[in-house]
């Protein structure tokens, strides 16, 4: 008997915990939680900020060097006292181009002894020769010079386009990156094809007639 009255003492011990217990516990938990969320949270915004930090300080340092650089190669050019150039050669079809950019001088483009635009009279053949310059931003940078033989005018326009693209790459090794990406330093190889014997033309072959 005193075994059973000491277990119904212990069950009375234990009170069954009240609604408001329950609710407080709850909350405690749910504000726990967002706590919580609200930590982690702060830190991937740290986090955040320290990237995007080391990315401004990166480049910061990519602009002083390129300054750098471009003081040193001055520097250069000054000291042999003569005009160095970069010079680029470009192809298309059965035309080629020799270019050459000057740091100094006028800062024109000039196509056999002839200013661009009296050369190529049509515009778009005129944005042809001059979409590298314009792609880097360095229009009123550099004075062209550019000799080209073979081939239209269109083909040769794109022969100066390549040249330039590649005398960019030669003035600064940064260029290459971005003129890669905008297709300036791919040639293109499409060309004439030659006529067949049999035929009238590389493919056409002459009408057949049934009778």
């Amino acid at each position: 008997m005193a075994t059973k009255n000491l277990k119904n003492s212990n069950i009375k011990e234990k009170k069954p915990t009240s609604k408001r217990t329950r609710i407080v516990k709850e909350k405690a938990k749910e504000e726990k939680e967002t706590a919580k969320k609200v930590e982690e949270k702060e830190k991937v915004e740290k986090v955040k900020e320290k990237i995007s930090e080391v990315e401004e300080k990166k480049d910061e340092r990519d602009e002083q060097k390129e300054k750098e650089n471009q003081k040193e190669r001055e520097d250069k050019e000054e000291k042999e006292g003569a005009l160095r150039y970069y010079q680029g050669i470009g192809r298309r079809k059965s035309a080629t181009a020799q270019v050459r950019l000057f740091s100094k001088g006028e800062k024109k483009i000039i196509v056999n002894n002839k200013d661009y635009r009296e050369y190529f009279p049509i515009i778009d053949m005129q944005a042809i020769v001059v979409s590298p310059l314009e792609r880097m931003k360095s229009l009123d940078r550099f004075r062209v010079e550019a000799l080209t033989y073979g081939g239209g005018l269109h083909a040769q326009a794109e022969a100066i386009k390549l040249g330039i693209a590649r005398a960019l790459v030669s003035f600064n090794p940064d260029y290459r990156k971005r003129l890669k990406k905008a297709g300036f330093l791919k040639r293109d190889p499409r060309e004439k094809e030659r006529k067949k014997f049999g035929l009238k033309r590389a493919r056409r072959a002459p009408q057949w007639s049934k009778r």
